[in-house]
C-alpha cells in the first residue's frame, strides 16, 4: 500500500509543515530549572519542541456536517467528455435527497434515484467546488470512475459547508485506512505529522476535528507494540500541537500513563505532558466520567518526583498552577488537585480495601469484572498470641476519691485464636483481644483493638449503667478505636509520601485554604491512611494550618459535617486515631474554636459532652487553653454533676495557673454575687462617645444588680462589651442605637440575657447571622432593627419564633 497517498493533495502544504515543524524556536521548559541533570535523554530528531500553531488563512469557519438536504444529479460519461457535458443545458433533472456523511461513504436516507447505492469515500477521485462559466450556482463536484456527482446547496456559504465537511471525511477515512496497516516507521511519522496538520488548518470547527486524528494515533499505538521507545516519543511530540487545547482520548492517555511510568525522566514528560496536564486541571473536569485522565495527572506528577529535584519539582508545578497572583484566576484547579491526590492515597490501600469490604476494586471494574460471585473470598485474619498488656499509669488516681485498681487481662490463650474474616471486625471485642495480623500478598497489617469503655464499664459494677461514668477513667483509658498500622510496599509509600506532601503544598496558599478545608471537612481518606505516621505527620501540618487560620471559614471546618461523625477536632484528641501528640494540636484546635464560635455555650457543653476527658488531661499538664474552658464550664454552670465539678476544681487545684485562674474565677463569682445583693439605680445612660473600656470601668465601680434600663445610644461600644452586659441579670431594656455593636456581640447576649424584653439596634452593622441568634430571646417584646441589614427571610424567622415580639422596626431594610 501506497503511505504517500494519506495526503490527499496536499502533499506540498503537508511538507512545507514538515519542515517547519522542527525549525521552531526551541521553547524552555515550562517547570523552568526542573529537567536539569536529565539532559541524557534525547530525541532521535532533535531536542523536544513545541510547534507553532499553522491556523488556516483568515477566512469563514464551518460547522462539521453529519447530515443534510440537498439536491444531487448524477452524470455518467467518459473522462474526455466532463467538460462538454457539464457546461451543457443538460443537467436539467435535479433529484432532492437527505445525505448523511458516514464514516465510510455518502448514504441517502431514501436509497433511491441517483443514490440507490451509497458512495463510498474511497471512490472518490477529486472533490472540488464548481466556478466555470454557465455552471449550476452553488454546487460540489464529486468525480467517481464513469461519472460525476453534482451536489447543489441553496447558498454559497452551505455549499462550502458541503464541501469542506466532504473534504474532511474523505481525507479523515484515507489516514484512518492507511495508520490501520503501517508498513514503514519513516511514512507513519510523515503520514502523522501531514494528519496533525490537515487537523490545525482545516476551517472546520468542530470538537471531532482534532479528535478523531487523536483516536487514530491512539488506536495506531494499541494495536503496534512494535514501535519503540523512541518512536513513541517521536509520535508524542507530532501530535503535541493537537493536545495543547484538547484533552487526550482515553486510550491514549493510558499509553501516556505507561510512558510515565517506563520513562519518568524523559523531556517528553516534561515538555509535552506539562500542558497537557495543566489545561486538564484548569478546566471543569469530571473525573468520575473520564478516571483515565485522572490517572494519567497522577502518574505525570509522580514522573516528576522521580527527577533529581523530586519534590521540588512538583511544588514548582503546583506553584505554576496556582498563578502568580494572590488570587489563583483557575477555580477548578485545587478541587482537581485534591482528587488526583485522593484518588492516588486510596490506590495504596486498595488491596486491602477491597478485600475488607469485599468490592471490586478499580482495574476489575475497568475490565468488567464486578459480579459477586466472581470476587475472591476475602482475606482471613490470623490472630497472633499477645504479650500481656502494661497496665495504665496510676499517677491521675490521687484526684478520684475512691479509684478501683485497674483489673489484670485475663491470660492468653494457649492455642492460636482460630481465623476470622475482616468483614466481622466489630469494636466490641473485650480488651485483652490480641493484636492481630494481616497476610496479604503486598501488605501487612497489624491490627490492635482496645476496648477502653468496655474495661470502664467493667470497673462500674452492675449498677455503672445508671451512674455517669468515673472521669478519672476517661483520663486514664482512650476511646474504642481501631488502631491500623499498615506497611505498604514501597512503591506504595512513595505514592502515599508525595501526594500527602501535596496536600501539604496545597494548604500554604492563603486563598486556597477555605476550599481545600471544606473539601477535606468530610475526612476523605481511609481509616488505614489515618494510622500511617508518615501520612499523618503530613496531614497534621495541614490541619495545623487550618487551626492556625482566623478566618472562620477555614477553621469552622475541623468540626464534624453532622453530629455523630467524628470530624478532624475529634480525630486529633488525646486517645483519637490520627492524635500522635499530648494534645497541643486539640488545644489549638480549641483555643481557636473558642475565640470566635459565636455559640460559646453551646461548644462548652459539646466539650463537656464528648472531651472532657481529654481537656481535664491537658488542664492537668498545665495547658493553658484547657484550663480556661474548665474555668468557663464552672461559671457557666456547665457541669450539673457535682463529683464532677469537684474533679475539676481538683484538677485547677493541682497546677500554678489552673490554681490562679481558679481562684480569679471565684473572686468574679464573689463579685457577681454581691453585686447582686447590693442592688443599685434600675435605669443607666453612658455619655456619647464613651468606649467598651469606659463601660466596663463604670459597671466595676458600683452595683447594679438592679439595673433593667441601660442606654449605650451614639457611644463608641463594640461588640467586646457584651462581656460586661451579661453580668446585668436584671436587665429588660438595651439601647445600642448608632453604635458598633455587631454579630458576635448579640450572639452572646442572646445566650446570657435571657429576661431581655426591648432591644434597639437601629444603625448597628449587625447582620442576619447575628440577628438570627435572636430567635433564642423569647422575652424580647420591641425590636427596633431599622437601618440594619436584615433581610425578608430573617425578619419572617424571628416572627415565628419571637411569640411576645409587638413591637418592630424594620424601616429601611430589605424587610420594609
Amino acid at each position: 500500500m501506497d503511505f504517500n497517498s494519506g495526503n490527499g493533495g496536499g502533499g506540498g502544504a503537508n511538507e512545507l509543515h514538515n519542515n517547519q515543524f522542527y525549525q521552531c524556536e526551541e521553547n524552555k521548559p515550562l517547570l523552568g530549572e526542573m529537567s536539569e541533570g536529565n539532559n541524557n535523554t534525547k530525541l532521535s530528531a532533535g531536542p523536544c519542541k513545541r510547534s507553532l500553531h499553522h491556523c488556516s488563512s483568515s477566512g469563514m469557519r464551518y460547522k462539521l456536517l453529519h447530515e443534510g438536504d440537498i439536491q444531487v444529479c448524477v452524470v455518467k460519461h467518459p473522462r474526455t467528455f466532463l467538460s462538454k457535458i457539464l457546461t451543457s443545458k443538460y443537467l436539467r433533472r435535479w433529484e432532492p435527497h437527505h445525505l448523511t456523511l458516514t464514516d465510510s461513504s455518502l448514504t441517502s436516507a431514501t436509497p433511491t434515484g441517483y443514490m440507490e447505492t451509497s458512495l463510498s469515500y474511497s471512490s472518490i477521485e477529486d472533490l472540488q467546488l464548481l466556478s466555470w462559466d454557465n455552471a449550476p450556482k452553488y454546487c460540489v463536484q464529486l468525480s467517481f470512475p464513469g461519472g460525476t456527482v453534482l451536489l447543489q446547496a441553496a447558498n454559497s456559504y452551505l455549499r462550502d459547508q458541503w464541501f469542506h465537511s466532504l473534504q474532511w471525511k474523505k481525507k479523515i477515512y484515507k489516514y484512518r485506512k492507511v495508520l490501520n496497516n503501517p508498513s514503514r516507521w519513516d511514512v507513519v511519522l510523515k503520514e502523522i505529522r501531514a494528519l496533525v496538520d490537515m487537523a490545525l488548518t482545516s476551517p472546520l470547527q468542530d470538537e471531532s476535528i482534532h479528535q478523531a486524528p487523536l483516536h487514530i494515533i491512539s488506536t495506531l499505538l494499541a494495536e503496534n507494540s512494535n514501535f519503540s521507545t523512541q518512536d513513541h516519543e517521536n509520535i508524542i511530540v507530532a501530535i503535541a500541537p493537537l493536545l495543547e487545547n484538547n484533552h487526550p482520548p482515553p486510550d491514549l492517555c493510558e499509553f501516556f500513563c505507561k510512558h510515565c511510568r517506563e520513562r519518568p525522566r524523559s523531556m517528553v514528560v516534561i515538555e509535552v505532558f506539562t500542558p497537557v496536564v495543566q489545561r486538564i486541571l484548569k478546566h471543569n473536569m469530571d473525573f468520575g466520567k473520564c478516571p483515565r485522565l485522572r490517572l494519567f495527572t497522577q502518574e505525570y506528577i509522580l514522573a516528576l518526583n522521580e527527577l533529581n529535584a523530586g519534590m521540588e519539582v512538583v511544588k514548582k508545578f503546583v506553584h505554576s498552577m496556582h498563578g502568580p497572583t494572590g488570587q489563583c484566576p483557575h477555580p477548578r484547579v485545587l478541587p482537581n488537585l485534591v482528587a488526583v491526590c485522593l484518588a492516588a492515597i486510596y490506590s495504596c490501600y486498595e488491596e486491602f480495601i477491597n478485600s475488607r469490604d469485599n468490592s471490586p476494586s478499580l482495574k476489575e471494574i475497568r475490565n468488567g469484572c464486578q459480579q459477586q460471585n466472581e470476587r475472591k473470598p476475602p482475606m482471613p485474619l490470623r490472630l497472633l498470641r499477645p504479650e500481656p498488656p502494661t497496665p495504665p499509669s496510676a499517677t491521675l488516681l490521687h484526684l478520684s476519691a475512691n479509684p478501683s485498681p485497674p483489673q489484670p487481662p485475663p491470660s492468653a490463650p494457649s492455642n492460636p485464636a482460630p481465623s476470622i474474616p475482616i468483614s466481622s471486625q466489630t469494636p466490641s471485642l473485650p480488651l485483652s483481644l490480641p493484636p492481630s495480623v494481616v497476610n496479604s500478598s503486598e501488605i501487612l497489617v497489624e491490627l490492635e483493638r482496645n476496648n477502653n469503655s468496655t474495661n470502664a464499664r467493667r470497673k462500674a459494677g452492675p449498677s455503672g449503667g445508671d451512674r455517669e461514668p468515673n472521669l478519672i477513667d476517661c483520663l486514664l483509658v482512650s476511646p474504642a478505636v481501631n488502631t491500623l498500622s499498615i506497611q505498604l510496599p514501597a512503591q506504595a509509600d512513595r505514592v502515599l509520601g508525595c501526594f500527602a506532601l501535596i496536600l501539604k503544598m496545597l494548604s500554604d496558599y492563603d486563598d486556597w485554604r477555605p476550599a481545600l478545608a471544606s473539601l477535606l471537612q468530610p475526612i476523605p481518606f481511609p481509616k488505614e491512611a489515618l494510622a500511617h505516621a508518615k501520612f499523618t505527620k503530613e496531614l497534621k501540618y495541614v490541619i495545623q494550618k487550618f487551626a492556625e487560620d482566623p478566618r472562620q471559614e477555614v477553621h469552622s471546618c475541623l468540626l464534624s459535617v453532622r453530629s455523630g461523625k467524628d470530624g478532624w477536632f475529634q480525630l486529633y484528641s488525646p486517645g483519637g486515631v490520627a492524635c500522635d501528640d499530648d494534645g497541643e494540636l486539640f488545644a489549638s484546635m480549641v483555643h481557636i474554636l473558642m475565640g470566635s464560635c459565636y455559640k460559646t455555650k453551646k461548644f462548652l457543653l459539646s466539650l463537656a459532652e464528648n472531651k472532657l476527658g481529654p481537656c481535664m488531661l491537658l488542664a492537668l499538664r498545665g495547658n493553658q487553653t484547657m484550663v480556661e474552658i474548665l474555668c468557663l464550664m464552672l461559671e457557666y454552670n456547665i457541669i450539673e454533676n457535682k463529683d464532677t465539678q469537684l474533679q475539676i476544681i481538683s484538677t485547677l487545684e493541682s497546677t500554678q495557673v489552673g490554681l490562679r485562674m481558679y481562684e480569679q474565677l471565684c473572686d468574679r463569682q464573689r463579685e457577681l454575687k454581691e453585686l447582686q445583693r447590693k442592688g443599685g439605680p434600675t435605669r443607666l445612660t453612658l455619655p456619647s462617645k464613651s468606649t467598651d473600656a469606659d463601660l466596663a470601668r463604670l459597671l466595676s465601680s458600683g452595683s447594679f444588680g438592679n439595673l433593667e434600663n441601660l442606654s449605650l445610644a451614639f457611644t463608641n461600644v463594640t461588640s467586646a462589651c457584651a462581656e460586661q452586659l451579661i453580668k446585668l441579670p436584671s436587665l429588660k431594656q438595651l439601647n445600642l442605637w448608632s453604635t458598633q455593636f455587631g454579630d458576635a456581640g448579640l450572639r452572646l447576649l442572646s445566650e446570657h440575657l435571657a429576661c431581655l424584653q426591648v432591644l434597639n439596634l437601629c444603625e448597628t452593622p449587625v447582620t442576619d447571622a447575628g440577628l438570627l441568634a435572636l430567635s433564642s430571646m423569647k422575652s424580647l417584646c420591641s425590636l427596633n432593627m431599622n437601618s440594619t441589614k436584615l433581610t425578608a427571610d430573617t425578619y419572617e424567622d424571628l416572627k415565628a419564633k419571637l411569640p411576645n415580639l409587638k413591637d418592630v422596626d424594620v424601616r429601611y431594610t430589605e424587610a420594609w
